[in-house]
């Protein structure tokens, strides 16, 4: 027996008694009642007994009907009794018997039948033939027997039609389709979908009998070929077994190993699906570690993995189910914020945030100080793609760590034009290097003793070819940022070299000094650059001044001590440069090989008050033996301050500011020529 539903149903189901069905003996309609439970006619007509094709009564009763019948079948009719008893229905649908096998259409009406011994059965009759097609009738069949659920609803009301897998699958069978959905924004995406393309597949979890599962739904606006109004034609089917076996696959593909988090690639499929979500604003928090290098190299890479586990931890427990936790790689991680947060909510959460991941991970023996800076980034959903988004927080994360650190900033359109001033001029500066457009300009140094110059300082100058002269505090933190202070440090060398042989040549006996960066002096290749030079012929040994300042100092200080004995041994001198601003350790003054000190312009400039201070450096220089520089001497009052207190040497703006050599070379000619 097989049914096809015309989905007509009605309140008026009735409870009979045996006796009742004397009178439907005598009906012109083939009538029965079927026993669900025992899958057999226990009561028929002659009109029943005429359509089935049995001699009796009794031959019909006889007869088996569960042998043959399908699941579908048996399923469906197992949800009649049970929606007699719970709802007292009736049902109009069109079933295909087949009688001795010969498939036979009808239109029943069928409705609930008590048995004398209290059990429901079902009554049914026929209430004709059903005049359909070969291709209807083959459709109704499929429809009966299919797994796939299809139901018909309308536009916010309560279902229109369910096949009878849909109708043994959902809870209630006349709920709502938004009822169906475990995540309202599910039905919002759809509806959305639905509203601006008229049609939507999309994979989500569905409320069935059996609990939550996964289902691949396809939804498609229609009418209802009754009333004609609109209508949505839903199409799930169950697919929670393989959906289960790609999330544990799409798991492993989508965490980071280390720390269990989402990683790069989760993140940018997320924000592909975000451009087909409804468009929303939300936010992107993007954070590192300050000083992870350090503490890595300190502490080993094991005490480094336990701090980024440990950071994912505390993360974790500060932000909000939905929102999603990142690593980029390294010590880089990203939030995701779901939930759309007003900027006081959201300075709230990255406070606590930062405050939860700025505190002390204990390994073995050892506390580690941690600290993070972090960047924040509103976005729309629909407009802005990850790289965009991911650049703007970096640029916000760039400016907090510029002001110091261990605190965020919010994007803003300000930042990105002055991010693109910044890579504009760091594209310009390698095309410079290239170019070898960096010169040197020359500051005198004057002996106070005497009045005359003593030495010059080289200071790197950009000959740009739009904008002319360019001062270094405009590209040198760009330079040491990117790594390109190692070139352009190369470039001053060679060019510094090259002017102290050309002097040599025309016999001036003066004194050169240039700048070596920290970066620089690391570099192994530094000791092979001032070897090649020293070994020239016309070397001028003991006239070349290498000026470096005390951060260079910091770490392995034998290692360090060894490095300059070696420059110093190749001819060159050692000046410590911006001496008291940085690492001022004394037990370092007696280890290295220094032949000069400069004072930092920021002791000059509070002259006389740091008067004590610049005589104990100038006290400290006569101990050793180095010659003691005061750099930043812009006023007569300072010049003859450190005259009277006998400083060795200044330069600053009130002798010369720093100008091309050829404005010096005339002087240079008459002291030499």
């Amino acid at each position: 027996m097989a049914i096809t539903m015309a989905n007509t149903s009605a309140k008026s189901v009735q409870s009979f008694v045996p006796d009742l069905f004397v009178a439907a003996r005598g009906l012109k309609t083939p009538t029965w009642v079927y026993d669900i439970d025992n899958c057999q006619i226990v009561y028929a007509n002659d009109r029943a007994c005429h359509m089935w094709q049995a001699e009796t009564e009794e031959e019909l009763c006889a007869r088996k009907l569960g042998e043959d019948m399908s699941p579908a079948v048996a399923q469906r009719l197992k949800q009649y009794q049970s929606d007699f008893i719970d709802q007292d229905a009736s049902f109009h649908e069109m079933w295909t018997l087949y009688p001795n096998g010969v498939p036979t259409s009808v239109m029943v009406m069928y409705r609930g039948f008590r048995l004398s011994d209290g059990r429901m059965a079902m009554q049914c009759e026929v209430l004709g033939d059903a005049e359909e097609s070969p291709e209807n009738l083959r459709s109704a069949e499929a429809l009966l027997h299919t797994d796939v659920m299809i139901a018909l609803f309308g536009m916010g009301e309560p279902s229109l039609y369910m096949n009878p897998a849909a109708h043994n699958a959902f809870r209630d069978a006349h709920a709502p389709m938004r009822d169906l959905f475990v995540k309202s924004d599910d039905y919002d995406l759809m509806m959305f979908q639905l509203d601006g393309h008229g049609e939507y597949r999309m994979l989500a979890q569905v409320k069935v009998v059996s609990g939550k599962r996964w289902f691949d739904l396809s939804a498609k606006i229609c009418k209802d070929a009754v009333t004609g109004k609109p209508a949505i034609l839903l199409t799930a089917i169950d697919v929670s077994e393989l959906k289960n076996a790609k999330d544990k696959a799409k798991y492993l593909a989508d965490r980071d190993q280390l720390t269990g988090c989402y990683n790069r690639t989760f993140l940018h499929q997320h924000m592909a699906t975000l451009l087909d979500a409804i468009p929303k604003q939300n936010t992107l928090l993007y954070f590192d570690i300050d000083h992870f290098k350090h503490i890595n190299d300190t502490f080993g890479h094991e005490a480094g993995d336990t701090v980024l586990r440990m950071i994912v931890q505390r993360a974790s427990e500060v932000i909000a189910p939905d929102d999603y936790l990142v690593r980029l790689g390294g010590d880089e991680f990203v939030v995701l914020v779901d939930q759309c947060r007003t900027e006081k909510q959201l300075e709230r959460l990255i406070k606590r945030l930062i405050g939860a991941l700025s505190k002390p991970v204990t390994f073995g023996a050892s506390h580690i100080a941690v600290g993070v800076s972090l960047g924040a980034v509103g976005f729309k959903t629909d407009q802005d793609d990850l790289e965009t988004v991911l650049r703007k927080a970096d640029i916000a994360l760039y400016n907090s760590k510029k002001d110091g650190r261990g605190w965020y900033k919010i994007y803003d359109d300000e930042m990105g034009r002055a991010a693109q001033d910044r890579q504009q001029t760091e594209n310009e500066i390698k095309l410079a290097l290239d170019r070898r457009e960096f010169i040197l300009h020359y500051q005198p140094r004057i002996d106070l003793a005497s009045g005359k110059i003593a030495a010059f300082e080289g200071l790197v100058r950009w000959q740009h070819q739009e904008r002319g002269l360019v001062m270094p505090g405009a590209f040198i933190p760009i330079c040491e940022e990117t790594g390109m202070i190692e070139q352009l440090g190369q470039q001053v060398l060679h060019a510094g070299f090259e002017q102290a042989l050309e002097w040599g040549k025309k016999g001036f006996d003066s004194h050169f000094s240039i700048n070596v960066s920290p970066r620089q002096f690391a570099e192994d290749n530094l000791i092979e650059t001032l070897k090649s030079f020293s070994e020239q012929p016309d070397f001028p040994k003991g006239k070349i001044e290498l000026e470096i300042t005390e951060t260079v100092l910091i770490g392995d200080l034998d290692s360090i001590v060894r490095k300059l004995e070696q420059i110093t041994e190749m001819g060159y001198k050692i000046a410590i440069d911006d001496f008291g601003t940085g690492y001022s350790n004394l037990s370092y003054i007696s280890k290295i090989p220094l032949s000069c000190i400069k004072i930092d312009r920021s002791f000059i400039d509070q002259l006389p008050k740091t008067g004590p201070i610049i005589g104990l450096i100038l006290a400290l220089g006569n101990q050793i033996g180095a010659t003691i520089v005061a750099e930043g001497v812009e006023t007569k009052e300072q010049y003859d301050w450190l005259k009277d207190h006998e400083c060795d040497q200044v330069q600053g703006f009130y002798i010369s500011k720093a100008e091309p050599i050829s404005d010096f070379e005339d002087e240079m000619d008459r002291k030499y020529g």
